[in-house]
C-alpha cells in the first residue's frame, strides 16, 4: 500500500463519523419480520400437536393435562430452536407467534432457555406432576 493512499485514509477517518453504533446505549428498531422469542396463547390451543410435528429442532412439546377441558402446557427449549417459524406457520388456531421486539435472549445459565407456557394453574399442575416420583413398574417376567 502506498504511503499517500494510507495518509489519505487516515485523514478521512478523522473527519468522518464512525459507522458503528454504540449498541447497548443506542438501539435501532428491529426489522418487522424478525423472528424473536416464541409466544404461546393457551386459550386458542386445541392440542393438535402440528407445531411439535413440524419443528425441525424438536424444541417444542405440548403436554395434555386434560383434553376435555382444553388444559395444555407447552414446553419450549429456546436453546434448541432454530427460529425458523415453521411452528407459527403451521398452527391452525394462530396460538403461536414470534416477537420482533423481544430478541435479546442471552443468559448465563441454561435454565433461562427452558420455558413452560400455559395458564398459571396448568403450569403449576404440570410442574407438580414432574416433581412426583414415578411409580415403579412391575418387572417383566
Amino acid at each position: 500500500m502506498k504511503i499517500g493512499t494510507m495518509l489519505r485514509d487516515v485523514m478521512r477517518s478523522f473527519r468522518e463519523k464512525p459507522i458503528t453504533q454504540k449498541y447497548p446505549f443506542e438501539r435501532l428498531e428491529a426489522p418487522e419480520r424478525l423472528r424473536g422469542q416464541l409466544f404461546y396463547d393457551s386459550e386458542h390451543c386445541s392440542g393438535c400437536g402440528l407445531c411439535v410435528k413440524d419443528c425441525p429442532a424438536d424444541a417444542l412439546e405440548v403436554i395434555t393435562l386434560d383434553r376435555a377441558t382444553k388444559r395444555f402446557v407447552m414446553v419450549y427449549d429456546m436453546d434448541k430452536c432454530t427460529y425458523c417459524a415453521q411452528c407459527v406457520v403451521n398452527c391452525r388456531f394462530k396460538c403461536l407467534s414470534m416477537s420482533n421486539e423481544e430478541w435479546e435472549m442471552a443468559a448465563l445459565n441454561r435454565e433461562a432457555f427452558h420455558k413452560v407456557y400455559g395458564t398459571e394453574t396448568n403450569v403449576d399442575a404440570y410442574l407438580e406432576q414432574l416433581s412426583k416420583p414415578k411409580a415403579e413398574e412391575p418387572a417383566a417376567g
